[in-house]
């Protein structure tokens, strides 16, 4: 099938209903699964394209079985699926395993969803196991089409998984408005001193902190950094941030450059507001005497609505595991990111 434009996720939910499903049919026609494209892969967020092709793309699928069936049902498969299905190879080596075998992932819904998480959601979410969740490792058990769901299991962890409860979303948006107050002043700061390329690195770590508050002000997972951007356009509003941004990350000069991040602010603000939350308008003030703009009190008040004592109780300004931290090696792993957060 080379060059056809097929996605991932047909070529997934194709191979599960004429390939996967008949062969787990006649092994025991009984037998209750989930199936759908979840996991690692741009594929599963709806992003791949003909260069996605190159590694860990193609007959992909999960297949979710209860009752500790899992072994058996992946040594079925590893024995049973052909060698090739429609000019794609059915075992193959990816990044994370070079051996070759089956890519049918098997597991529990309760395991797989744990796998991602670092916390089984069938049994409830910890304060501690909220912090600790990335939006990618969210995405990758609620993003991606569901083909089937006999059991319900499946269904009802994605729908557990919708969004943070209410107060740990006031104080993880808190975070990123923090973060922007501690440095916004300084990319005008960095460039009356005529160090125009440290005022454009700062903004761009506020442009990133940008994207993060745009999700979570839709209620929307976060992917991880390669599709942040693209993730963010596609929210209400999208286009508007998106030109927003652009502004800032042309600039040629820091007064251009704050007054650039001052208006996505003010917009992130208006959005804030819209969305039920409390809000400031303006957003943004000059500060003190210098020719430089800070953000107002916009933490604060998310900070003071928040009712739950254990999430008051949390350090201001810190929030979750993926705001703590940008390391990759930390990030794609759960108990690095539970030691973040502590629990």
């Amino acid at each position: 099938m080379e060059g056809s434009s097929e996605t991932g996720a047909d070529l997934s939910r194709a191979y599960f209903g004429q390939v996967v499903r008949p062969l787990l049919a006649a092994h025991d026609a009984g037998l209750e699964v989930a199936a759908a494209r979840l996991g690692s892969g741009s594929d599963v967020l709806g992003f791949d394209d003909a260069q996605s092709r190159d590694h860990d793309w193609g007959l992909r699928l999960t297949v979710l079985v209860e009752d500790d069936r899992a072994p058996e049902i992946d040594a079925l498969l590893e024995s049973e699926l052909p060698e090739t299905w429609q000019g794609f190879p059915t075992r193959f080596a990816t990044t994370w395993d070079p051996v070759v075998r089956q890519r049918v992932e098997v597991a529990s819904a309760a395991g797989f969803a744990a796998s991602r998480l670092g916390a089984d959601p069938s049994r409830g979410l910890t304060l501690p196991d909220w912090l600790s969740l990335t939006g990618q490792s969210v995405l990758e058990v609620t993003a991606g089409p569901v083909f089937h769901d006999g059991p319900g299991v499946l269904t009802r962890i994605r729908e557990g998984l919708a969004w943070y409860p209410d107060d740990v979303w006031r104080y993880a948006l808190a975070a990123d408005w923090s973060r922007l107050g501690q440095e916004f002043p300084d990319v005008g700061r960095a460039g009356l001193r005529g160090d125009e390329d440290g005022s454009a690195v700062i903004a761009a770590r506020h442009v990133r902190t940008m994207l993060h508050i745009a999700h979570l002000l839709h209620r929307r997972w976060p992917p991880y950094g390669k599709w942040l951007a693209r993730s963010a356009a596609r929210l209400p509003g999208g286009g508007a941030l998106r030109i927003a941004l652009h502004e800032v990350l042309r600039a040629q000069d820091w007064r251009s450059r704050q007054a650039a991040l001052a208006d996505a602010a003010e917009l992130l603000a208006m959005i804030q507001g819209e969305q039920g939350l409390p809000t400031m308008e303006p957003a943004t003030e000059p500060f003190f005497e210098r020719p430089h703009i800070g953000v107002r009190e916009m933490a604060e008040l998310l900070t003071a609505q928040i009712r739950d004592p254990e999430v008051r109780a949390l350090p201001v300004g810190v929030g979750t595991a993926e705001q703590i931290s940008d390391n990759v090696s930390v990030l794609v792993d759960p108990a690095l990111r539970r030691r973040l957060v502590g629990g």
